[in-house]
This record gives C-alpha cells, sequence and structure tokens, in this order.
C-alpha cells in the first residue's frame, strides 16, 4: 500500500507543478519531455503495486503468521526506512514552497565570478553567478568546439538581440571572448541590481538554469546609464546600448559592460528564468 501511496504521489506531485507552472522553476523546460515520461511510469507503477495490494490482501493474515515475530519486526522497520527515503522529496517539494527570485537572493548570496563560494567542494550543486558557464559539463575539446561554432554563429552580428531563447548562450559568449564582443550593440532584459562597494555598481539581471535548480545562477552585465537616468533596485528594464569592457574593483578584473543608450521599464515577465538550449 506504501509503494502504491508513494508513487501515486509523485504522479501527483508532478501533475500538480505542471498544472500550476511551477515546474519550471525547477529544471530547464527543454527537458520537460522526461518530466512527461517520468509521470507516465509512476502511474503505471503505482497501478501496478494498487493491483498487487489488492491481490494480496486477503492472504496477508496468512503470511503475517508464517513470519516470526523478531525476524518480521526486522523487515518492517527496514521497509519504513526504505519507504521513509523514498518519500523524502515528496516531503520536500510540499514542506518546502518554491518562492519567486529577486534581489534579495542576490543580497542574501553576493555574487561571485566565475562561480559562488558555496559551490566550491560540492560537485551537487553548482551555482553560477554573472557567466554561464558550461564547460563542466564537457571535456576541453568539445567545450572549445562547442563555444567556436556559437561564435561563428554571433561574431559578424552588429547588433545582438538578446532573447530568452538565447540569453544563456549569448551571455556564455561575451564573457568567453570579451574582446570580440567589444562596440557591438546589444539589447537585453532584465531587473536592475545596485551593489554599493565603495561605489555603486548597477547590474542587469535574469535568473538562469543551465540544467536544473541545482546548477541555476544569475547572469547579465555590469550597466552604465545614461547621466541622470533614475532606475529601482529591482526594476524590469528594457536596455539598448554598445558593449565594452568595465575594470570592477571588487573583483580586480575587467568585465564586459553595456554603456547603456536607451532604457525602457517593463513589466515582470510571467516566467523570470531563462533556459540554455543545447
Amino acid at each position: 500500500m506504501f509503494r502504491f501511496l508513494i508513487l501515486s504521489g509523485y504522479f501527483e506531485w508532478m501533475m500538480y507543478l505542471q498544472v500550476s507552472g511551477k515546474l519550471n522553476q525547477y529544471i530547464n523546460i527543454h527537458y520537460i519531455y522526461l518530466v512527461y515520461l517520468t509521470m507516465a511510469l509512476s502511474l503505471l507503477l503505482a497501478l501496478v503495486q494498487l493491483k498487487l495490494w489488492v491481490e494480496q490482501s486477503e492472504g496477508k493474515e496468512r503470511t503475517h503468521a508464517h513470519h516470526g515475530h523478531e525476524h518480521g519486526g526486522m523487515k518492517r522497520s527496514q521497509k519504513m526506512v526504505t519507504y521513509l527515503l523514498l518519500s523524502l522529496p515528496l516531503i520536500a517539494g510540499t514542506l518546502f514552497p518554491t518562492i519567486s527570485l529577486d534581489t534579495t537572493i542576490v543580497e542574501a548570496k553576493g555574487f561571485s565570478f566565475p562561480v559562488s563560494k558555496e559551490s566550491v567542494g560540492d560537485p551537487e550543486m553548482n551555482t553560477q553567478y554573472l557567466k554561464p558557464d558550461t564547460s563542466i559539463y564537457y571535456n576541453k575539446d568539445d567545450y572549445d568546439k562547442q563555444m567556436e561554432e556559437l561564435l561563428a554563429k554571433y561574431q559578424e552580428n552588429d547588433v545582438l538581440q538578446v532573447t530568452d531563447e538565447n540569453y544563456l548562450e549569448v551571455m556564455e559568449l561575451i564573457y568567453t571572448y570579451p574582446n570580440t564582443f567589444v562596440g557591438k550593440k546589444l539589447s537585453y532584459e532584465g531587473f536592475d541590481y545596485q551593489t554599493t562597494k565603495d561605489q555603486t555598481y548597477n547590474f542587469l539581471f535574469r535568473f538562469g538554469i543551465i540544467h536544473c535548480v541545482a546548477d541555476s545562477g544569475v547572469f547579465g552585465l555590469m550597466i552604465h546609464f545614461p547621466e541622470n537616468e533614475k532606475v529601482n533596485n529591482n526594476q524590469w528594464l528594457h536596455v539598448e546600448g554598445t558593449i565594452e569592457l568595465e575594470y570592477f574593483e571588487p573583483f580586480k578584473r575587467q568585465l564586459p559592460a553595456l554603456a547603456v543608450e536607451k532604457v525602457q521599464p517593463i513589466a515582470t515577465p510571467d516566467n523570470q528564468y531563462v533556459y540554455r538550449s543545447f
């Protein structure tokens, strides 16, 4: 019976995430077909377990009588531990609801480059900031080949239009080959993040997921707004400008930046995440 409840619980939980629109906060939406496959398997296995439970329920007392008390107790405890472990994802999903990401998350963690300090030494957590880094999923030769193919796709364009679909790949290219993109025009959207480290710096960020929430991060560029342009922290904007290199004193290094020429406030998008395409 417990097996049926756990398997049906997985199916119902994933169905809820899909219907509520929260599934895209857990995984890259390009892998949504895997969720549908998992849902189908969970439902099928749940029905199988229900059938087995119904068939065996009549002989349950007789079967129990053939086992010794100590042996049966040990098996029950082992089963309970197994069921508890299998139930942990459902418990976590129920007790720890998803939250909307905004500047408060960045302020709580801070951000670093290329990966957060929290990620060091933890192979299961690769939270990233500023630059989306997919090199951790490839050997060096395959990664270099992929980046060269992407570079050929964009380097001849004098004007780069960043969309939800290409956001992460364009940002990775800009950080990987900054000199190639200096002087090019770029337009994109995100939320303004202001940080004060001896002076005030502005970044325009999007939260992104490479594969799943374990490698999610906040990605974007340092921004220089026109004089007298007033923007609020966490305000969503559409910006257009020219890519340049700027020395960022807190990191003691140059970063790609955008000298903004046009600014337009926009509404917060329904889905604040962007996803990496492979």
